[in-house]
């Protein structure tokens, strides 16, 4: 059952209601974040809306010319350079704005933003909330705090399972913002992404994996302490 004040039944409504509102999709690397947006964004279509897409010319891992999720889905997109070149090529008669890898963008995009929902277009947004540390990627934050609607998605963490929402750099490269895919990057959890580099995946059946060398120390400790009290 739709919710009366969920983004889906006010989608049904746009034409008629005639004011914007800002939906934020974030999470880690490998998240379902752009698959998420591209839903939204192809429903909206179907529903016969006018949607412009967008994504920073800083991307262009997988295309040029189309937004393109980690597991293949694409739909096409426009490049700009920043959030003022965004505003800029928003037509008029657009309902919905659709906007990948936001953290890419310059501190103005939350402002651009409010901007096109105070137009009465939809603004769909999509980018990750932590960097390769864990620390806030500006501008989502920002963003988050101004949404009328937040999906925060998971994704899985490649070294125990558990659900991840961290971003670990497997390679040693300055700087906050490296562009890349599953060559620089992978989902982790809480503990794994603080164990960094000591982290190692659960063994498959028939394979073990030595411990940690902390936890090596702990179980000698632990045999002599049982000698002991023998």
């Amino acid at each position: 059952m739709e919710l009366t004040d969920s983004p889906t039944h006010q989608l049904t409504n746009l034409r008629t209601r005639h004011h914007g509102w800002i939906e934020v999709i974030t999470g880690s690397m490998f998240s379902g974040k752009s698959e998420e947006l591209i839903r939204r964004l192809r429903r909206a279509q179907i529903a016969k809306q006018n949607v412009q897409i967008f994504k920073p010319l800083l991307d262009n891992r997988y295309s040029e010319d189309h937004i393109v999720s980690h597991s293949e889905m694409r739909i096409a997109s426009e490049n700009v350079r920043n959030s003022d070149e965004l505003l800029a090529h928003v037509k008029d008669d657009t309902d919905v704005v659709g906007i990948d890898e936001g953290q890419f963008f310059d501190p103005n995009l939350p402002a651009a933003c409010n901007t096109l929902a105070d137009r009465g277009k939809r603004v769909i947004v999509a980018g990750l909330d932590q960097d390769y540390l864990g620390r806030p990627f500006e501008p989502m934050p920002q963003l988050l705090a101004i949404a009328e609607y937040i999906t925060k998605t998971l994704a899985i963490c490649v070294v125990c399972g558990a659900p991840a929402n961290r971003t670990y750099r497997k390679v040693k490269r300055g700087g906050r913002v490296v562009v890349g895919g599953s060559d620089l990057y992978e989902a982790r959890c809480r503990r794994c992404f603080e164990l960094g580099d000591r982290a190692a995946a659960p063994a498959t059946p028939g394979e073990t994996h030595a411990p940690l060398r902390g936890s090596r120390r702990r179980h000698r400790a632990g045999a002599r302490a049982a000698r002991r009290l023998r």
